[in-house]
């Protein structure tokens, strides 16, 4: 009687020399590595058992030890003395029959994530409490992608926010960070030359260039849509925020792109704490108007951000930058534990520690995090 492990039939799977007969059972069980004899001794019982009689039709349940059992995740973590007043859970939903059928579509959670070359990406998209409460849909959108040629190739993380008083804003944050893509990627190697050159002027003329297109092309889309529906088209139902970080994918390159219409924003991660690069403090801003799209396209705000390895870049939404800039660190200190190590967690438990609940923080909440090999 022996055993093997095989290299075939992948982890955790072993080749059994089982006796030709029941008679030397104990001397057979004594030869089993660790945690494989109680399965083995279940296999046995269970192929001696007759089976139960089952109805015509009907499929035989099959049984399974509860690998699980114990490690379910239940209702996020909260930040205080008591959870937030709503319910943790999705509710209600708009129906097609409201007269949007893209916001009865739109999912209450989006959950992306990507490994590119040295760099991991998770990213969270998920309905606020006070529209899960309301049964409207999720306002926020998201976007992760790869822009530019091999030689000036940059991973491409956007966030959009739709004001919550528009009517087709949710329309407005899904299109705007999908154009975005497609307008930068036309942009991509003068990008990168400014990148390398650590020129923020040139930065924020191509920043602009690349939004005002946007900008025009939504208006152009939604004034087509209207007409086809036969509606009025009012581009401030359509308002939203809109933030882009630019990573090459080239780790020589220490430097980052960081684009902003808007409230949200990026925060670092270093030593375990959060620092929030703000744009527009840094002097090259175009215009000051109505900080939401469409409008707002001659007024985006453009940074280099200098990156240091270990650092944790966090590109997000109000719905979660508000609660990390808060005077009380609990949130700040407890999404710092989660994201503040060398590996990026698993898509499911990041979407758990992205749900973090706090009181009177119950807006949509989206959060991308790139975390860095190597570092």
């Amino acid at each position: 009687m022996s055993f093997e492990k095989s290299g075939d039939a992948g982890q955790g799977a072993w080749n059994l020399g089982r006796p030709a007969d029941g008679n030397d059972l104990d001397a057979y069980y004594a030869t089993l590595p660790p945690g494989v004899v109680a399965d083995e001794a279940i296999s046995r019982s269970r192929a001696n058992e007759s089976p139960a009689p089952q109805p015509h039709g009907t499929e035989r349940p099959v049984t399974t030890p509860d690998a699980g059992a114990g490690i379910l995740r239940g209702v996020p973590d909260h930040i205080g003395h008591r959870p937030p007043s709503y319910p943790p859970h999705p509710l209600s939903r708009p129906s097609v029959r409201d007269g949007d059928a893209f916001a009865a579509v739109t999912p209450a959670v989006l959950l992306d994530g990507a490994r590119v070359g040295a760099f991991t990406v998770r990213a969270a998209s998920v309905r606020g409490d006070s529209h899960n409460w309301e049964g409207t849909c999720r306002q926020d959108a998201m976007t992760i992608t790869r822009i530019g040629p091999p030689d000036a190739e940059m991973l491409l993380l956007a966030v959009a926010d739709g004001v919550g008083s528009a009517r087709y804003s949710h329309v407005g944050s899904h299109r705007a960070t999908r154009l975005t893509a497609e307008y930068l990627d036309h942009e991509a190697e003068s990008i990168y030359s400014a990148l390398c050159a650590q020129n923020e002027t040139e930065l924020c003329g191509l920043a602009n260039k690349a939004v005002t297109g946007v900008a025009h092309a939504l208006r152009a889309g939604w004034q087509q849509e209207a007409h086809r529906e036969n509606r009025v088209h009012v581009d401030a139902d359509y308002a939203t925020t809109l933030h882009v970080l630019l990573v090459p994918t080239d780790p020589r390159v220490r430097e980052r792109a960081l684009f902003s219409v808007g409230d949200g924003g990026l925060f670092v991660l270093a030593e375990g704490r959060w620092h929030h690069v703000n744009s527009m403090d840094d002097g090259v801003v175009l215009e000051t108007r109505t900080e939401a799209l469409p409008h707002a396209y001659s007024s985006v705000k453009a940074a280099l951000v200098p990156t240091l390895p270990g650092e944790v870049l966090l590109l997000g939404t109000d719905g979660i930058t508000n609660p990390l800039a808060q005077k009380d660190q609990g949130f700040a200190d407890h999404l710092a534990h989660a994201w503040g190590g060398p590996e990026a967690p698993s898509l499911s438990d990041f979407l758990w520690q992205a749900q973090t609940r706090a009181k009177s923080y119950d807006d949509d909440r989206t959060v991308i995090c790139v975390w860095e090999e190597g570092a």
